[in-house]
């Protein structure tokens, strides 16, 4: 059996940087990304969860397409989960050929236009991402190179197809969970992206050290508080006096985890202690700690202990 055929746009073409702020078209007449996508797709999201600004995470399984993809508010970030197949997209008078497999990416540069001919049924994560937040990054990060993103066709990046299909298994129903996992995987995909796909490569300042005692300690007593507090990585980089960049560096640096892994390790530990040490239902527990429902706190507790809660709860009783 022939081995397929790669081929990406830099391999017969420059690099396409964003058509949009190339040619003058106005990003701000571009469609929020999710609602393009909706209409182009023709079929709801398996999964999606947005910020007020349109950025967020969404999980389709669409039919084949031969559309136009219009242009959009927002870069466009994909990774492909489903069966190896051959694509085309026609961006002007640029063709570039590809196949979708596990372990690619492709990029939609905010304000770009193409064509897309894709013959089978697609299984695909993506990332919505504002320039805006890019260059909030690059800036946090201390990188002075260009932030425009270039297009990519089916492009080998096994890194970023990995982080950003992990958001899959990782949104749980916990509004505060799923929202700072959702923006700690941003910042670390748009680092990836302004080092890898950007119009020239970037390299950032290397953080050193952790957080002092005192800052540590109020980072996590504010994760430590109840559902109502504001855990957001935006209020605990603020509490700490640190850009969102470098408080995640440094949280890790001083604890070995990143703050969403923390919380989601004390979330199960407060849940082992309610229902270890109390009567309350698995309702109760579920709700106490912030989850949108009993089921997916059960589903969030067994990929964590390899139990359902009332299966845990007997054994330990």
């Amino acid at each position: 059996m022939n081995k397929p055929i790669l081929r990406d746009p830099l391999q017969e073409h420059p690099p396409a940087i964003s058509e949009g702020r190339q040619s003058g078209v106005s990003v701000a007449d571009g469609r929020r990304a999710h609602a393009e996508m909706a209409r182009v797709l023709g079929t709801e999201p398996f999964h999606m969860a947005l910020d007020a600004s349109g950025a967020g995470i969404a999980h389709w399984k669409h039919e084949p397409l031969h559309d136009v993809v219009a242009p959009m508010a927002h870069h466009v970030i994909m990774a492909y989960n489903g069966m190896m197949q051959r694509m085309e997209r026609r961006s002007g008078r640029s063709v570039a050929i590809g196949t979708f497999r596990p372990g690619v990416v492709i990029i939609i540069p905010e304000g770009s236009s193409s064509r897309w001919d894709i013959p089978k049924p697609v299984d695909v994560v993506q990332l919505y991402l504002p320039h805006a937040t890019l260059r909030r990054v690059a800036d946090e990060a201390d990188i002075s190179t260009p932030v425009d993103l270039m297009e990519r066709t089916a492009h080998p990046d096994p890194f970023t197809s990995r982080l950003l299909l992990s958001a899959v298994d990782v949104m749980e129903g916990n509004g505060a969970l799923d929202t700072l996992f959702r923006h700690q995987l941003t910042d670390l995909l748009a680092t990836r992206l302004l080092a890898a796909h950007a119009g020239s490569p970037a390299t950032s300042r290397p953080t050193m050290g952790g957080l002092s005692p005192k800052v540590l300690l109020r980072a996590i007593e504010r994760l430590r508080s109840g559902s109502d507090t504001d855990v957001s990585l935006d209020a605990l980089a603020s509490d700490a006096g640190l850009s969102r960049f470098h408080f995640c560096r440094a949280f890790k640096e001083s604890t070995g985890l990143s703050p969403h892994a923390w919380l989601r390790q004390h979330r199960l530990e407060q849940a082992m202690n309610m229902l270890r040490d109390t009567d309350e239902s698995v309702v109760s527990v579920a709700a106490a700690l912030g989850y949108a429902s009993q089921t997916a706190f059960a589903a969030a507790f067994r990929k964590l202990t390899g139990e359902t809660p009332s299966d845990w709860r007997r054994r330990m009783r």
